[in-house]
């Protein structure tokens, strides 16, 4: 029955698993410059997995810890976090393989002492409470586990862990299909679902039923697999006479040993001992199965399993003495083990199983186990004993010399001391028995010396880039020699230019001729040109709707040596007669134009006042966007005065309101306290005294009496009933808090006040002054920055800078995907506007499906494998030569998946300097130290070259070269810059269905972390915190550890940084945040961690899975948007079949509120509509050709 339940859910189970397997996503595991996620391995998985690996032999010990070193290592060197898992219950699927039970537990016991792998062998099963509450702590992104084990029951475990893993939420990866390369690891990944979860929900005790039921077939199983070596002999039993004979080796070895020589005697010891009871029960009762009276009936003496232990003993002296590399050398014994055998090796194998587990005794006795990972090799025991049974029975004497046998003695004779229970022979001569081991085959050796070897070899060829780059290795090389068929058989001397075809001889075409030409660039037709106008329009148009930036003409400049802006200025030297005059005309115009920002405001500020009035939140957008076009301080400090008058009569209003009495609305004193940071933060050397004492009242109503005092000092004391009166308008929490809580968007960045010449729409920051720097000296940089934050502007910079220098200097700009291509190349052409010779256009475009002026451009926009056609294009090198730098756009694609390897090319090619942006590396020193040996290398080719050619600069320029190359001098050096601020503070919302309704519930970041992870790694360096986020960071600390020590010192109000501060910068907010984190994780290592865990549990928003269709509700969640205003919004999927489905489900779903919303009669007016144009238009036509017969009839009149 129990066999019937588990037979027909397993089954259930094998086609549900089955079902999902085609739609595993192969992908990378890791990113290059991408920090990983932690995540598990099954141990029994990663086990199986090596064993069946093809280069694997049984046998082979040392081989299989390397296949599994290599891996784990492979892991390491890719960023891996993770932990090892071992299942006791795992262990039964091994019963019927007692080799394997030896080697698993040699595995764990490897991993845990001799590397600083974490490794879990205390989980009994995957369905344990304790294995549930790991994966709630640890909260691993995946598990690697096996999807096919040696048997069906072991595939059984191996499914029950899979569905196990979905149901907790952890994704699956495969083990099986896994590739890796230099930087990544790909595999088939299977991520949880919601029908996963279901499917274990539904089946929830099924799943333990027959769980336990495939438990207890398995530990039928291990009786079956004893009984017939052991006998009466039960499970403890064994295990004691094991720990029995470990003991006594503590007795006999006080000095303690190797674990080579350990495993070696106690193993034999206990083999000889249980073969010996095992004799002795060869007459089986009336009650024993015929199964064993056949094991017996074909057995070996007693002393020929001595021989096989003495065999066993000499085989790991040889392991403690021969090299690896002579091990490797010996002979491919083909014979197996004989048939009488194999009853003996397998309890010798359950010996050493059950020797390995009672290792634990030797915990306070010095015990070596460097060589877990080498205590058997079986090939070197076959050739061991086909010596002794081949070649020593026929005179052939080996001298193993006096190091080997002492060694061989000295182990037999603590072999016989730890039998104790009887005799055993002496340890020579090794052979007393004439029984064979191995089976007899007529070629027992592998000979590989018959096999005919083909005639490999190079054809000798002449390269003067493959010998530089092969140097010494072409000696040790194969090459074919000069009389051979197929070296003969090819044309001598051949040169080969890459120019034409080597046998027509026509000219080579390339993926550059291939693609599409968008326009005949050297068309004169006048449909073309107004297509070509057109494009041009339309370009400028959709760069301009992308950024609000007025064209650039751009002038062509003699090339002149520029300042270093980024440091502080030098004092003043004497002005001359013109600067002076240049200055007083600078302060002339400054004050004609801050009259006219006057002159405006006066005009403005009356329909401004009334606005904020009747809508404040209103009246402040258009008070707003004045500012932004405002230039004068005078004025803005006005404009702010109004702004700040308005927001306190506003609050005052709002308090004495009834609604104001029960739940103030706090964003009317969040404007005032933004309006108040603007003031003391850019206007306060213009505040006057009445100035102050208005914010000073301000602060006052909004409860903040000690801001109040430090602004505006008051020597009279307010009675009671003033303040009482005035309590009703506080906001009713401290400053600092309400800054935090709920400005943390408007908090002020630091910035620099003084103006930088290059730079005319802004002032930039120091980080944006180096980025200059580099792109002035000709320098090289990686810059590291946040979305948004201004990184790009160097780019437009570096175009400015080459399009002035010369007509003919290119700028290469490679994005990674067309619609990027297509962005910038608008942009660019809305932002510069320059008169150039006839043929030569300012941008260009390259990518796979059309080109337009991509060699004929200063600015060619494209994607990395155009690029990389370009540079590698013979007949294009003229235009590479013109090249003068090249910016790398999201440089992170170089970790990718796809096409990682061209950005790679593309980075190792160019001999220019460049510029590489990117958002999202985390490990941007050790990607500038690469590419800094790049360009150390190429500075060295480019000296020799410069060295060639110095004696003949008038043929450079006649060879093709452009005029200014030789005298264009780059810098070599790569800069890192780096930025981690944010110009705007990003929080996650999980998005979620309630009710069919949407609903977003706020996710703080450290909800997604563990106490085990912070331990570890301490807090990813892009995990950053809003100042609201921080505040209830501060409140679950406080709230689970009420006599928490430093709870007062971290309180918002009382930390050092935002103490009586009236303005609280982005800045302070991030010293507080980097304070609690540093408090949260000593927490952690000061032994406060269910404290922490209880932390980031209440972080955690409440898990809520739905099982409606997200794509089918995606209309529903662009309306929700809309109604909270966060539309315009962008919506990452990652399938293209996703995107469109989103795409026609939005479409169907506005269709149908259209038709819900149209009036009835909207056809028929329609029609009328369209019946009175058609009527106007005709009339128009009509008029249209009267008015030009009439301007036709004078012209007559003159001719006449």
């Amino acid at each position: 029955m129990e066999r019937n339940v588990l037979t027909t859910f397993s089954q259930k189970m094998s086609q549900f698993i089955l079902n999902e397997m085609p739609k595993a996503e192969y992908s990378s595991l890791f990113n290059d410059f991408v920090e990983s996620e932690f995540f598990l391995i099954d141990g029994d998985s990663l086990l199986i997995t090596c064993i069946c690996e093809i280069s694997f032999k049984p046998g082979q010990n040392l081989h299989f810890f390397y296949l599994v070193e290599r891996y784990l290592v492979d892991l390491i060197s890719k960023g891996g976090q993770f932990t090892i898992v071992f299942f006791k219950d795992a262990e039964y699927a091994y019963f019927n393989f007692p080799e394997l039970l030896s080697l698993r537990t040699a595995l764990i016991l490897h991993l845990q002492k001799n590397t600083t792998i974490d490794v879990q062998t205390t989980f009994s099963r995957c369905l344990s409470k304790e294995w549930g509450s790991f994966l709630e702590e640890s909260y691993p992104y995946f598990l690697i586990v096996a999807d096919e084990g040696l048997n069906d029951l072991q595939t059984q475990l191996f499914n029950f862990l899979i569905i196990h893993s979905w149901a907790r939420k952890v994704n699956v990866v495969l083990s099986s299909g896994q590739e890796s390369d230099v930087l990544r690891l790909y595999a088939y990944l299977l991520p949880s679902m919601y029908r996963h979860q279901i499917f274990s929900w539904e089946n929830k005790q099924n799943i333990k039923d027959a769980y336990t039921t495939l438990l207890n077939q398995l530990e039928r199983f291990k009786l079956s697999a004893l009984a017939p070596l052991f006998g009466s002999l039960k499970w403890n039993n064994i295990t004691e006479e094991a720990h029995e004979t470990v003991s006594l080796l503590t007795q006999v070895w006080p000095e303690g040993s190797d674990i080579r020589r350990v495993f070696c005697v106690t193993s034999c010891s206990l083999s000889l001992r249980m073969y010996r009871r095992f004799l002795g029960n060869r007459e089986p009762s009336s009650g024993q199965e015929t199964e064993i009276q056949q094991v017996n009936s074909n057995c070996l003496t007693l002393q020929e399993m001595e021989d096989l232990c003495k065999l066993h003993c000499l085989t790991v002296v040889f392991l403690l003495h021969l090299p690896l590399s002579q091990r490797a050398c010996a002979r491919v014994i083909t014979s197996h083990w004989a048939e009488d055998m194999k009853p003996l090796l397998q309890m010798k194998k359950w010996c050493e199983y059950f020797i390995l587990r009672n290792i634990h005794t030797f915990e306070f006795w010095n015990l070596n186990l460097i060589h877990l990972s080498d205590l058997n090799d079986e090939l070197l025991l076959k050739n061991i004993a086909f010596y002794y049974e081949n070649e020593n029975v026929k005179g052939l004497h080996l001298n193993l010399g006096d190091t080997i046998m002492k060694d061989y003695e000295y182990l037999w004779n603590t072999v016989s001391k730890l039998v104790r229970d009887f005799e055993v022979g002496q340890p020579f001569p090794l052979r007393t028995t004439k029984v064979c081991f191995l089976e007899k085959k007529p070629s027992p050796i592998k000979d590989s010396s018959n096999e005919m070897v083909p005639n490999l070899g190079f054809i000798p060829t002449s390269s003067f880039v493959v010998d530089k780059f092969a140097g010494d290795i072409l000696k040790d090389l194969p090459f074919l020699k000069s009389d051979d068929p197929i070296v003969t058989s090819l044309v001598k001397q051949k040169e080969f230019d890459e120019l034409v075809h080597w046998h027509s001889h026509k000219p080579l075409s390339d993926d550059y001729d291939r693609s599409r030409c968008q326009f005949d660039e050297k068309s004169r037709d006048p449909r073309v040109l107004r297509s070509v106008q057109k494009y041009h329009v339309f370009q400028r148009f959709y760069g301009n709707s992308l950024e609000t930036v007025s064209s650039k003409i751009i002038v062509t400049q003699t090339i002149k040596s520029k300042k270093d802006f980024s440091g502080p200025k030098s004092k003043k030297a004497l002005e001359t007669k013109a600067e002076i005059i240049t200055r007083e005309n600078k302060k002339r115009l400054f004050a004609k134009e801050e009259q006219k920002e006057e002159q405006k405001w006066n005009a403005l500020s009356f329909s401004i006042e009334e606005q904020l009035k009747e809508n404040l939140h209103s009246g402040i957008k258009s008070l707003e966007d004045f500012l932004k076009s405002c230039k004068s301080s005078s004025v803005k400090l006005q404009v702010e005065m109004v702004g700040l008058t308005a927001c306190l009569k506003a609050w005052k209003e709002h308090c004495r309101s009834e609604e104001g009495k029960t739940t103030k609305d706090l964003s009317i004193a969040v404007q005032m306290m933004k309006r108040i940071h603007s003031l003391m933060e850019k206007y306060s050397e213009l505040l006057q005294e009445d100035d102050r004492q208005l914010i000073a009242r301000c602060l006052k109503y909004l409860g903040f009496d000690e801001l109040a005092s430090s602004l505006h000092p008051t020597q009279d004391a307010e009675n009671d009933v003033k303040v009482k009166k005035r309590n009703k308008y506080s906001v009713g929490i401290g400053p600092a808090r309400f800054q935090l809580q709920y400005m943390g968007h408007y908090l002020i960045r630091d910035e620099r006040k003084d103006p930088d010449p290059r730079v005319q729409d802004f002032i930039p920051d120091t980080w944006q002054r180096e980025l200059l720097d580099v792109v002035d000296k000709n320098e090289s940089a990686v810059i590291v920055a946040p979305t948004s934050s201004g990184k790009t502007y160097a780019s437009y910079y570096c175009m400015e800078k080459v399009l002035k220098e010369s007509d003919d200097g290119v700028v290469v700009y490679v994005a990674p995907t067309k619609a990027l291509v297509n962005q910038v190349a608008a942009t660019v052409q809305n932002r510069f506007t320059k008169n150039l010779p006839s043929g030569e256009a300012l941008c260009g475009v390259f990518t796979r499906e059309y080109r337009h002026d991509a060699l004929n451009c200063q600015v060619l926009i494209t994607v990395p494998a155009c690029f990389e056609i370009l540079l590698l294009a013979p007949h294009r090198q003229n235009w590479v030569k013109k090249i003068r730098y090249v910016i790398f756009d999201e440089v992170h694609c170089l970790g990718g998946e796809i096409g990682a390897e061209i950005w790679e090319h593309l980075l190792v090619m160019i001999r220019c300097p460049f510029l590489a942006l990117s958002a999202t590396i985390s490990n941007p020193e050790h990607l500038t130290e690469w590419l800094q040996s790049v360009k150390w290398y190429w500075k060295q080719e480019d000296k020799i070259i410069e060295n060639n050619t110095a004696s003949k600069r008038h043929v450079g320029r006649q060879a093709g070269f452009p005029k200014d190359y030789l005298q264009v001098k780059q810098s070599y050096k790569v800069r890192l810059v780096l930025y981690g601020e944010r110009y705007n503070d990003l929080e996650k919302h999980v998005c979620s269905i309630k009710h069919g309704d949407i609903h977003f519930d706020h996710f703080h970041p450290c909800a997604a972390l563990t106490t085990d992870h912070i331990e570890r790694y301490g807090f990813p360096p892009d995990l950053t915190l809003s100042p609201r986020e921080s505040i209830q960071l501060y409140d679950a600390m406080f709230q689970i550890w009420k006599s928490w020590p430093r709870a007062q010192e971290l309180c918002p109000e009382n930390f050092i940084h935002f103490n009586n501060k009236l303005v609280i910068k982005k800045m302070d907010a991030r010293k507080y945040e980097e304070s609690l984190k540093a408090e949260l994780t000593s927490w952690i290592k000061n032994g406060n961690v269910e404290q922490a865990r209880m932390v980031l549990q209440n972080l955690s928003p409440e898990a809520d899975l739905s099982p409606e269709n997200m794509i089918t509700m995606f209309p529903l969640l662009v309306e929700k948007l809309r109604k909270m205003e966060k539309l315009p919004a962008l919506f990452f999927l990652f399938k293209l079949g996703a995107v469109e489905n989103a795409a026609e489900s939005a479409s169907t779903f506005l269709k149908k509120k259209q038709e819900t919303k149209r009036p009835p009669k909207a056809d028929k007016e329609a029609h009328v509509m369209a019946n009175k144009l058609r009527k106007v238009k005709k009339s128009i036509e009509k008029q249209k050709i009267i008015d030009e017969k009439s301007q036709k009839k004078p012209e007559m009149w003159i001719k006449a």
